[in-house]
């Protein structure tokens, strides 16, 4: 018996040791020797504390109480020990037992687990956050991983693919990950088609080996409409540099309206003569859109366009900017002096968008610029000639602007060679279809969704509205409803649609509710102001149907100060 209780001490994997009510060693199995290096025969009867200097055994003696998973030193490693009291049967301690067991392998294979842990966590990270679209299969061919960078480039969420064939994606062209299956060689700049739209990419692909066997295969999308966009951009922006930042030809504006038909043609006739062009209509009708078409179409197409914003410039600036100053005009004029934007556009194109806005003292150098061709340096005296074509644009009925003083009469008809009257969208509803479909395409691009059409609810919704920011509110609201589609989905319908045609609500209605969520929300009272402040120069510039001067009057508040707030709220009505 005791020769089989020998044989189960000595295979067991834990470290035994047992004392008698002395404390001198009575047992002591094969693992205890290997872990304390002293064998059984060199240490039987002998006080347990000249073996093991760090023991508690003795401690178990004297109080009679168990001590179990402690940590402790042992050598040059640690272990995890049990002390146990051995009791007769009348409960008297007649000696103690230490089990024990090397820990130091697990404490390592812990750090490794961890360390493990960090790398996987960062290699999702980099995974997740890379912008190269990537897709792994096992060695199957069946997809397993995908990033969701290559959800944004194929339009197909993750159900659509994870557990599907390698081919599932593909609309035209071979997998490439069973090729690299197939043949455990990797592929580069395979040219395939894939997703719901057809998105046109070149791939690489690599076969996962580990340790020599396949274990799947990853690949690597890249979209090859993106590398084309980027080129046909890269070609326009040196097109834009020759041109100087007319941008847009008429072929951008989109129009079937016979209103807006008939303004294209107009604009197409002033283009190919020098007259001076003067756009009327609301803001936001594309004004400055029709501005870079003409330049585009005239035989200026190749030389300077200069827009300028004569609302967005102090009037205390307007006049140094547009004709430039000599060194020492004024407090703080640059050495040397400045050149002025008219100079800046000889021999192409200025713009001068909301001409209206241009003080009187500014509109007698301007006529003069368009009677002599000429212009004067503020602090300076000599003429400088210039060959400019002069496009204004305004928002302002300019004949009321005449009859209150506020703009010379001479130059009203200097500016109105050539006016062209840009419809409202309101009175141009046959265009608001084709201007959808054409912006639902564009923010498919920007925000990854894959918008086909409007239902017929949706956009009888949308020729119910007035659009008093014509096509720019236009734009921004065609925006967000994109923004609200599923990337599954391919219709924008009534859900889809923001909620922003209810005009009934007042300014103390829906205005102050939505406030009072801003302060239930925990905002600073700035914040707060803010956003009651936008609120009502936003419901003030519909109710003017976007018109900026006639809001900021109404709102007391001056023009300039009004453009700041404008772009302080990204406001675009």
């Amino acid at each position: 018996m005791k020769k089989e209780l020998d044989v189960i001490l000595n295979s067991t994997h834990d470290a035994m040791i047992a004392v008698d009510i002395s404390g001198k060693i009575t047992l002591y199995n094969r693992t205890a020797e290997e872990l304390t290096g002293f064998e059984e025969e060199s240490v039987l009867g002998k006080p347990i504390e000249e073996v093991i200097k760090s023991t508690r055994l003795p401690e178990v003696l004297r109080t009679g109480e168990a001590e179990l998973n402690q940590k402790q030193p042992l050598g040059n490693t640690f272990i995890i020990t049990s002390r146990l009291p051995v009791k007769d049967e009348a409960g008297k301690v007649i000696g103690a037992v230490a089990v024990f067991r090397d820990i130091s392998e697990l404490m390592d294979l812990t750090d490794e687990i961890y360390k493990l842990k960090e790398i996987q966590s960062l290699l999702e990270a980099i995974f997740n956050s890379t912008q190269d679209a990537i897709t792994v299969c096992d060695e199957k061919g069946i997809h397993v991983l995908i990033n969701p960078a290559y959800t944004r480039l194929t339009g197909l969420s993750r159900s659509e693919i994870i557990g599907k064939p390698a081919a599932a994606d593909i609309v035209e062209g071979e997998s490439i990950h069973m090729e690299v299956l197939r043949t455990k060689k990797p592929i580069k700049n395979a040219r395939l088609k894939v997703g719901p739209h057809g998105k046109e990419v070149i791939a690489d692909a690599a076969p996962i080996l580990v340790e020599g066997n396949l274990q799947g295969s990853v690949g690597v999308l890249h979209d090859l409409t993106e590398i084309k966009k980027l080129n046909s951009e890269l070609r326009k922006a040196k097109e834009i540099i020759r041109k100087l930042e007319a941008r847009y030809t008429f072929d951008d504006i989109i129009a079937k309206d016979e209103g807006m038909l008939m303004a294209i043609n107009k604009a197409k006739e002033g283009a190919v003569t020098p007259a001076t062009v003067l756009l009327r209509g609301e803001s936001g009708t594309g004004k400055e859109l029709f501005a870079h078409a003409i330049h585009n179409l005239s035989n200026r197409k190749y030389n300077q366009f200069v827009r300028v914003n004569c609302a967005a410039i102090s009037q205390s600036l307007l006049e140094s900017e547009l004709f430039g100053y000599e060194e020492g005009a004024f407090t703080g004029a640059r050495k040397g002096g400045k050149v002025g934007y008219f100079e800046e556009a000889h021999g192409g194109t200025i713009f001068l968008d909301e001409i209206g806005e241009i003080p009187i003292s500014t509109q007698a150098k301007l006529l003069r610029v368009l009677q002599e061709k000429e212009i004067i340096r503020v602090g300076g005296t000599n003429p400088i000639n210039i060959d400019v074509r002069v496009i204004a644009a305004t928002n302002l009925p300019l004949e009321k602007a005449i009859e209150e003083g506020k703009f010379r009469e001479d130059l009203y008809y200097r500016l109105n060679v050539f006016p062209i009257f840009i419809p409202p969208l309101r009175k141009r509803k046959k265009d608001i279809l084709p201007l959808t479909l054409h912006l639902i395409k564009k923010f498919n691009e920007e925000y990854g969704r894959n918008g086909e059409d409007i239902s017929e609810e949706a956009l009888e919704k949308l020729m119910d509205y007035d659009w008093p920011g014509n096509v720019r509110e236009l734009q921004n609201y065609i925006g967000r409803a994109i923004i609200n589609l599923k990337y599954h989905e391919r219709q924008i319908t009534l859900e889809s649609l923001p909620k922003f045609f209810d005009n009934d609500k007042s300014l103390s209605g829906e205005e102050n509710q939505q406030t009072l969520e801003v302060v239930e929300g925990g905002k600073t009272l700035k914040e707060v102001v803010e956003a009651y402040e936008k609120n009502v120069i936003i419901k003030a510039l519909k109710k003017n149907n976007g018109n900026r001067t006639t809001t900021a009057k109404e709102l007391d508040v001056s023009l300039r100060n009004f453009y700041y707030k404008l772009e302080k709220y990204n406001i675009e009505i």
